[in-house]
């Protein structure tokens, strides 16, 4: 199984929606800027009030299918339809 190569208590950003409002995650973001994760769901959002620091643990316990992007280039993105459907990267 992959690990990411950071720490498990690396911060990294999620919404209210996935975390508090129980959507799956759909779409992740490793930042080429500054090399943050992002963890979001169908429910996008610009607003900061939207977003959450949690711990990187915190997500792969949320939605362990996660680990199969841990290898995830900086820059890149991965997208899924649904939880039931596999990861396309981008």
């Amino acid at each position: 199984m992959k690990a990411f190569k950071e720490a498990l208590n690396t911060a990294v950003f999620s919404t209210k929606f996935v975390l508090r409002g129980g959507e799956p995650i759909q779409n992740v973001f490793h930042h080429d800027e500054d090399g943050s994760w992002e963890f979001t769901g169908v429910t996008q959002s610009t607003d900061d009030k939207d977003y959450l620091i949690v711990s990187l643990q915190e997500i792969i316990d949320f939605d362990p299918s996660v680990l199969e992007l841990a290898d995830l280039a900086l820059g890149e993105s991965a997208y899924r339809s649904a939880v039931d459907m596999p990861w396309e990267r981008y």
